[in-house]
């Protein structure tokens, strides 16, 4: 394997293990990490996990996959401008079933505020997608960005190490979608600011 074929291989490695799909649950993560909701039991928390986990993560992951399998494309394919309003509307509606569940199970608000934040990010980028090709990407670990502000203002600790590691792996991420041919550096840095905006407004003031 040359170089140029590792980098193109790094990338897309990380385009998988930042997936925006996981959003929603290290936001989560996120939470039970930093405020008192880290007192609730193992099991309450795990659960909660697990079921964000299936909603946003494992039923889109499937349903996009098989939508992709029957239209006979690969995941480049997929990934041009005009084909992705398939597997947004997908993503949209697990995301939104899942925040649906949590309000019917009267989970705490700030589970909740994850949640909105990453529907507001699917929607914006969905919509935005009509003319412009935004990075999903981008704005998924720019949402983790701005929830993490969020929650430091409303449980009073410094995010600054976490925050530098989180714009590190944003840059990381944005390069390997730039290596990819997949998005171009203003799409990028757009993506992230689209997804720091949304975040930050979501969990403050809803």
């Amino acid at each position: 394997m040359n170089y140029e074929k590792k980098i193109i291989w790094t990338a897309k490695l990380v385009s998988i293990l930042f997936n925006p799909f996981y959003l929603a649950l290290s936001g989560l993560i996120i939470l039970f990490l930093f405020s008192n909701l880290r007192y609730l039991p193992w099991s309450y928390q795990l659960n909660v996990l697990f079921m964000v986990y299936l909603f946003t993560i494992l039923f889109p992951t499937m349903l996009i996959r098989l939508y992709r399998r029957y239209q006979g494309w690969n995941l480049m394919e997929l990934g041009r401008k005009e084909r992705r309003m398939v597997p947004y509307i997908i993503s949209i509606l697990c995301y939104f079933t899942c925040y649906y569940v949590m309000n019917a199970l009267r989970m705490p608000h700030f589970m909740g505020s994850i949640l909105l934040s990453a529907l507001m990010i699917q929607v914006l980028c969905a919509l935005i997608n009509v003319w412009w090709k935004i990075s999903t990407h981008s704005a998924a670990i720019g949402g983790v960005a701005g929830a993490l502000i969020a929650f430091s203002v409303f449980f009073f600790f410094n995010p600054i190490w976490w925050l530098c590691l989180v714009i590190l792996l944003a840059g990381v991420v944005g390069s390997a979608r730039m290596i990819l041919r997949q998005h171009t550096l203003s799409q990028v840095v757009s993506g992230f600011l689209l997804g720091f905006c949304s975040a930050l407004f979501v969990v403050l003031f809803f």
